[in-house]
């Protein structure tokens, strides 16, 4: 018996893993400090109500023999992917129901999608950014390229940028960590760039709740020709509070034809083989959030985060502290005072003014010397951190 022998390339410690493991150690030295965590991504306001009152509901009907729910559809409830297709309608998309595939999240489905395509692919992978895209593809063996965020592009890399062919983009917009948003202009330049090279455009919509300027796109499919090179992987996660509940989706065109293969019968074929679908309960709770009222409740909770981002940025601004994010992003992204590096400014935040963030080394090469810190918290809390960050520095 033989094993991945591309599993033992991977690095030995998940960056997340590692932050949760030093900031333990921390509160157990100092159980008497309030740490403050702005570093994981993880949502900290309730469900909205409608969701709760909709998975009730759901739970009683698997009590009842006339309404029980056995195995699902793999691709999800027509009730959901309608309401999905219904919610691009606002985004000026038309989508088939059947190019809408539910899932149990974002991060499932970009590394599940990589089963429709060879291991002799060239990999395109923005840095920084998200690290399950680099980590996914190590495990299946292929050759993976970096294009370069940095200061000078607003940590927006454009296919200028780029020395190989490409067969497989990764792209994120919002970015994950820097909270930099692609404009139409620039995502058609990649869209464009795609078609011609006859690649794909791994597009993560995971943030678009987030983008609150009507001149920023929220879906690739907004911009021409993306329906022919482009997947859209979407999540439930922050959009909804449903990191612990678990629902997402994935937008498969059926024009993506690729070597004599459609990409969206591939991916049918795929979930019907590997997947048994998410539960009815939660879904029934996705398709409340999608109602008017749901969404409705849900942008309360986007608006505190996002008000808590301003703060977080209007800090870096008094403190003049080059930033990136905040804006239409749940994040911010800083350059470390004092030339620290990301896991000194790390340690020294968390040690000085018992504060968790996330360091940018974390996120790949090019995020070294840089900060993200997460909006993801009270306001409270947020404000009180920001108090200390002016305070220690």
């Amino acid at each position: 018996m033989k094993i991945n022998q591309y599993f033992l390339e991977l690095k030995d410690s998940y960056l997340f893993s590692t932050i949760a493991k030093k900031a333990a150690a921390h509160i157990e030295a100092n159980p008497n400090a309030q740490t403050l965590r702005l570093g994981i991504g993880d949502v900290t306001r309730p469900l909205a109500p409608v969701a709760i009152a909709a998975m009730t509901a759901a739970v009683a009907d698997m009590g009842v023999a006339a309404t029980f729910k056995g195995y699902g559809p793999e691709q999800g409830y027509p009730f959901l992917r309608d309401v999905i297709q219904n919610y691009y309608v606002g985004k000026d998309v038309t989508l088939a129901a059947d190019e809408i595939f539910v899932g149990d999240g974002a991060k499932s489905d970009i590394g599940n999608i990589l089963d429709l395509f060879a291991k002799e692919n060239n990999v395109i992978i923005p840095d920084p950014v998200y690290p399950a895209y680099l980590d996914a593809n190590i495990m299946a063996g292929r050759n993976v390229y970096f294009i370069d965020g940095n200061e000078e592009n607003g940590f927006l890399p454009m296919p200028n940028a780029l020395d190989v062919k490409p067969d497989i983009i990764y792209m994120c917009s919002p970015n994950n960590p820097t909270g930099s948003v692609y404009t139409r202009e620039q995502l058609k330049i990649w869209v464009d760039y795609a078609i011609e090279n006859s690649a794909i455009i791994l597009f993560d919509a995971a943030y678009e709740c987030f983008i609150t300027d009507p001149s920023l796109p929220t879906s690739i499919f907004e911009i021409e020709g993306a329906r022919k090179c482009a997947i859209e992987i979407a999540s439930m996660s922050k959009m909804a509070g449903f990191t612990g509940v678990r629902c997402g989706y994935t937008i498969v065109p059926h024009e993506l034809n690729f070597d004599g293969g459609n990409i969206n019968k591939m991916w049918n074929r795929r979930q019907t083989t590997k997947f048994n679908g998410v539960s009815y309960i939660v879904q029934r709770g996705a398709e409340a959030v999608f109602t008017p009222k749901g969404i409705e409740q849900c942008k309360e909770n986007i608006d505190a985060y996002m008000a808590n981002a301003q703060i977080i940025a209007q800090t870096m601004k008094d403190l003049n502290i080059w930033h990136v994010g905040g804006k239409n992003a749940p994040y911010v992204w800083l350059k470390c005072p004092n030339n620290l590096s990301s896991w000194d400014f790390f340690d020294f935040l968390l040690e000085k003014a018992n504060i968790v963030g996330t360091p940018g080394a974390g996120f790949g090469a090019k995020g070294e010397g840089y900060f993200r810190l997460s909006a993801f918290n009270s306001k409270e809390n947020v404000t009180e951190a920001m108090r200390r960050i002016k305070e220690v520095l």
